[in-house]
C-alpha cells in the first residue's frame, strides 16, 4: 500500500477566547495520496480553510493546533520548530491562496518573485532559475511567457494574476499544494481554464491538491474524492462520483439538492434551513441536528464520528451503521 502523501489523524484546531475555548476543527481526519486531488467543501465558518493553515502551519495565534497529528510523507510537522516548517512551507508544500493580489508583492516584477523562489529552495543558478521560471509560466498557459515574465502583477488580467500564483506554488516542486478558494474571484471560463491547469499540472508531476471550495461544481470538475465539512466536523468524505450521485448524510443531500439540474425541471431546489452555527453555540449531539430533516432522539444526544459505511466511503451519521472494512 501506498504511503500517503498527507495525513491529517484527528486534527483539533482551537482557539482560547475569554469566554471558553472554542473549536474550529474537530477531531478530523483524511489522507490525500500522490497524483489525488481531495476537495474540501462546506458553507463558509465550517473549517474548511483553517484545516488548510493548520496543515501549512499558518494558524494565527492564540490559535493552536491542540490535538491529533499531520504528517507529510510520513514526516510529522505539526510539532515542529517554526523555522522547520518554513523550510517545508514553499518547498515540500505550496499555497493557492484565493486572492492573487495577496501572494504577489506589486512592487516587484514577476520574474523577480519566482526566481527569487526557486533559488531559495532548489539553490539553481539565475540563469537556471530564469529558465525554470519561464518554462512554469508557459506550462499554466501565460502567453508569451519570455516577454511577460518581466511585468509587474498589475499588468495581468486576475485570471492570468491566478495562473501565475499557481506557478509560483509549482515552482520548488512541492509534494503538496493546498489550493484556498483558487478561482472563486474568478468567472466561470476563467475558472474552467484554472482547474484545467491545476489538474494537468499536478498529475504530470505526481503532486497532492487539497482543493478547499464552498463551489460543487469545482469540486465535480477537479476533485477524485470530496470531504464535506459541517461546523469544524467532517460530516462525509468518499469518491466524489459516489457522494455527487448517491450522498448519504443529510448536510451533503442539502448541497447537492440546492444545485440546478440541467436534464430536470423542479420548481424549487432544496433548501437546507437555517445556518451554520457559532462555534460557541454549537449544539449537543450531532452539530446538524437543528437543521436536519431527519433527526431523531440519538442525534441530540450523542454526536457521530465519521466511521466507514461503504467500500471508501465514511459518514458521521446515525441513519448509517458502521461497516468493518473488509
Amino acid at each position: 500500500m501506498a504511503e500517503p502523501v498527507l495525513s491529517v489523524k484527528n486534527l483539533t484546531v482551537q482557539f482560547p477566547t475569554r469566554r471558553g475555548v472554542l473549536t474550529a476543527v474537530d477531531d478530523i481526519s483524511f489522507d490525500i495520496m500522490a497524483g489525488e486531488v481531495l476537495g474540501v467543501v462546506g458553507e463558509s465558518g465550517a473549517g474548511k480553510s483553517m484545516t488548510g493553515a493548520a496543515v501549512i502551519g499558518l494558524i494565527e495565534p492564540p490559535g493552536r493546533i491542540s490535538g491529533g497529528e499531520i504528517r507529510l510523507k510520513g514526516e510529522r510537522i505539526d510539532n515542529i520548530a517554526p523555522d522547520a516548517m518554513r523550510a517545508i512551507r514553499g518547498r515540500r508544500i505550496g499555497m493557492i491562496f484565493q486572492d492573487p493580489l495577496t501572494s504577489l508583492n506589486p512592487l516587484y516584477r514577476i520574474s523577480q518573485q519566482i526566481i527569487e523562489t526557486i533559488r531559495t529552495h532548489l539553490h539553481v543558478g539565475e540563469a537556471e532559475a530564469r529558465k525554470r521560471a519561464i518554462k512554469l509560466l508557459d506550462d499554466v498557459g501565460i502567453p508569451d511567457a519570455a516577454r511577460r515574465i518581466d511585468d509587474y502583477p498589475h499588468q495581468f488580467s486576475g485570471g492570468m494574476r491566478q495562473r501565475v500564483v499557481i506557478a509560483l506554488a509549482l515552482c520548488a516542486e512541492p509534494d503538496l499544494v493546498i489550493a484556498d478558494e483558487p478561482t472563486t474571484a474568478l468567472d466561470v471560463s476563467v475558472q474552467a481554464q484554472i482547474i484545467d491547469v491545476m489538474k494537468e499540472l499536478c498529475r504530470e508531476r505526481n503532486a497532492a491538491i487539497m482543493l478547499v471550495t464552498h463551489d460543487m461544481g469545482v469540486i465535480a470538475e477537479t476533485a477524485d474524492r470530496v470531504a464535506v465539512m459541517y461546523a469544524g466536523r467532517l460530516a462525509e468524505i468518499g469518491p466524489v462520483r459516489d457522494v455527487i450521485k448517491n450522498a448519504f448524510h443529510p448536510y451533503t443531500q442539502g448541497l447537492m439538492g440546492s444545485i440546478p439540474s440541467l436534464t430536470t425541471d423542479l420548481d424549487r431546489l432544496l433548501q437546507i434551513p437555517g445556518s451554520m452555527p457559532r462555534l460557541s453555540a454549537i449544539p449537543k449531539g450531532c452539530p446538524f441536528n437543528p437543521r436536519c430533516p431527519k433527526v431523531f432522539d440519538r442525534c441530540r444526544i450523542e454526536r457521530p464520528d465519521a466511521d466507514p459505511v461503504a467500500p471508501d466511503r465514511r459518514v458521521a451519521c446515525w441513519l448509517y451503521p458502521e461497516v468493518t472494512p473488509a
